[in-house]
């Protein structure tokens, strides 16, 4: 019973025109009451008549006031303090008008006066602002307690931060009408709030509200942090320490993600791994990139992807001439689309952008784009880069990684375009399976290239978080359908980075390159595939091994366990950058090269796959095959 009137309250809401109809009704009711308690609760000889006459000119300026300051709009189950306080101004400035007229009349005619005693008027605001503000939080309290009462299943609640926004989500979480969350206490560790108390809710630290026993006995589930702009060191620490304890982290979004300003506790977001494995923001010469893309063309190949579409979102924001953005997928180049627009329009960016579905190893394609948009500088992002798919077609890894990227260097250099920036991995050292193999192969052409008009610059680095093909989208599916979750091996391990830290990164050495460097960026420590599983089960506030299962797969085909980010014949150079470093990489000539390249082209049109793979290693000798077909190949 108690269910349905708190459904069926929850979705009605009391007209505005019934809330002034009411507040104008204790306008009557206090002026009677503040002329009763002067009269030692005794009527005496005050007839109705009488009374409409002592409160017609009353009635009349706090209507005037109330409509003026449009007291009764508010949602009276969701009353603020900044309710409270309009209220009050409405009230206060009611009562000046009125004792002014009432000032004024009194002098006029001291025998006959038609306002009631200064003293009942006083009386009479006080209790008619008791009246309004009290109401609206009777009616607030009494709708919170309807909810309470709702035989949800409980949620326990511990929210950090306990300025206006902490305060919001503790009322966002009360008017939830699929849960029942139960706000345990305000976390925060100024030592001035100590025992404390917010809208009745104590105010505790960090330490002695992160204790076992203490979420035991309050039965606390989770822990929503609402400052948005908490130092990635603390917020990390406070999120470790809340998995440890089987507490599931939430974070209340930017204020510009609200919903027409409002919260909702749907939007409030699961903190993702990438809040764990991220570091500190890397500070960025922004300066220096803007003058290498202010007023410049710019393509991206591989513009939809992971990569190529923060790329193009960083760009933008450097203010190029043109930006052209280039993929062969439809539906994702379409997506890119809308959301750049919309995006553009928020952030008042007027730059031409142009979406182009095309495909890099197509030379006639790219060249006539060429042709048409001749760009300054070119990103190219455009690759195949799962690993076991390319194991198992060749010839698609080596005419995309290889000889698209063929054509887009040849053409950068026949349509002297400024520079030449290419992505690469980490998978292209010492690799280990076709796809770094490739990658391998385009970096030796690109470094190969000399030109006086083009510089060519690639950028090396490991698994980007959160990108097509990561790991981290996998498990989270995973873990969402219940696991269990596959790891190939339990030793496993991987450089990882977010997606922006890398795109910056990539424009940074893009604009310190000044031809033929291969850049590589520092990835920090390399992470454990098995450990990075156990803190995603444990985000989601489940038990790993119990809840979620972790089972191994076997390596895939291809895959090693271990990713470098140098050969043994490679040294790292300083940059003017800590976080970038220029790679001595041995270099093969262009004729040496060119012959190479031309005895793939001869391969390819043979079709014959170990041919292929035989070239490759001939091309690339540190390429070792690992749990492939083409291991045979390795073998004296």
């Amino acid at each position: 019973m108690v269910k349905i009137i708190a459904d069926t309250f929850s979705e009605r809401y009391v007209s505005r025109w019934l809330v002034f109809t009411a507040d104008l009704l204790l306008i009557v009711f206090s002026l009677w009451l503040a002329i009763w308690i002067q009269a030692d609760f005794h009527s005496g000889n005050l007839s109705p008549v009488t009374f409409f006459l002592k409160l017609r000119f009353i009635f009349i300026i706090y209507t005037a006031v109330f409509l003026f300051f449009h007291t009764f709009s508010g949602i009276v189950r969701q009353t603020s303090i900044s309710d409270a306080y309009n209220i009050f101004k409405a009230t206060t400035w009611g009562f000046i008008i009125v004792m002014f007229f009432s000032i004024v009349s009194f002098h006029a005619s001291p025998t006959q006066p038609d306002w009631p005693s200064y003293s009942v008027l006083t009386l009479q605001y006080l209790l008619l602002l008791t009246g309004l503000i009290g109401s609206r939080f009777l009616v607030k309290h009494l709708y919170q307690q309807m909810i309470l009462l709702n035989p949800k299943k409980q949620i326990g609640v511990l929210i950090y931060g306990t300025g206006t926004t902490g305060v919001l989500t503790k009322n966002t979480l009360l008017e939830d009408k699929e849960y029942h969350y139960k706000v345990v206490a305000f976390l925060d560790n100024n030592p001035y709030l100590a025992y404390k108390t917010l809208e009745g809710i104590p105010i505790m630290s960090l330490f002695v509200a992160l204790r076992s026993n203490f979420i035991k006995k309050h039965k606390i589930k989770q822990l929503i942090i609402s400052t948005p702009s908490m130092p990635h060191k603390k917020k990390k620490g406070i999120i470790e320490s809340c998995m440890k304890l089987g507490i599931q982290v939430k974070l209340v979004p930017e204020l510009n993600m609200w919903i027409n300003g409002q919260l909702n506790a749907h939007q409030l977001e699961r903190v993702k791994i990438e809040e764990l494995l991220q570091r500190e923001p890397i500070l960025l010469d922004s300066k220096n990139v803007y003058r290498e893309l202010k007023n410049k063309v710019v393509l991206i190949t591989g513009a939809a992807g992971s990569i190529g579409s923060e790329l193009a979102r960083q760009v933008l924001s450097h203010s190029p001439k043109r930006l052209v953005l280039l993929d062969q997928a439809e539906s994702s180049i379409y997506t890119l689309q809308y959301e750049l627009i919309n995006e553009s329009k928020e952030k008042d960016f007027n730059h031409p952008v142009e979406f182009i579905i095309a495909n890099v190893k197509d030379r006639f394609r790219m060249q006539h784009i060429m042709d048409l948009y001749r760009p300054d500088i070119i990103f190219h992002a455009a690759a195949y880069k799962h690993v076991p798919l390319m194991e198992e077609n060749p010839y698609e890894a080596l005419m995309v990684n290889v000889f698209g990227t063929k054509i887009m260097a040849d053409l950068a250099i026949e349509y002297k375009v400024e520079k030449f920036v290419m992505i690469s991995t980490d998978k292209a050292v010492n690799p280990t399976n076709i796809m770094g193999a490739s990658k391998r192969i385009a970096e030796i052409y690109v470094h190969s290239l000399s030109s006086e008009k083009t510089k060519f610059v690639t950028a090396r680095f490991g698994n980007v978080l959160g990108s097509n093909g990561s790991v981290v989208p996998l498990f989270r599916k995973q873990i969402e359908k219940g696991g269990p979750i596959t790891i190939t091996h339990k030793d496993i391990t991987r450089y990882f980075m977010t997606i922006q830290e890398a795109c910056s990164l990539v424009l940074e050495a893009g604009a310190m390159g000044k031809g033929d460097d291969i850049f590589v960026f520092d990835m920090g420590e390399a992470v454990k595939i098995y450990d990075l599983a156990v803190k995603m089960i444990q985000l989601y506030g489940f038990k790993p091994g119990i809840d979620i299962e972790i089972t191994e797969t076997g390596l895939r085909l291809g895959e090693k366990l271990y990713e470098e980010l140098l050969t043994k014949k490679e040294n790292l150079l300083p940059t003017p950058h800590p976080k970038i470093m220029r790679a001595s990489v041995s270099s093969m000539s262009t004729d040496s090269m060119t012959r190479f390249i031309n005895e793939l082209t001869e391969l390819i049109i043979e079709k014959d796959e170990f041919l292929i793979v035989r070239k490759m290693k001939q091309i690339v000798p540190e390429f070792v095959s690992n749990n492939s077909v083409f291991q045979v190949l390795d073998k004296k």
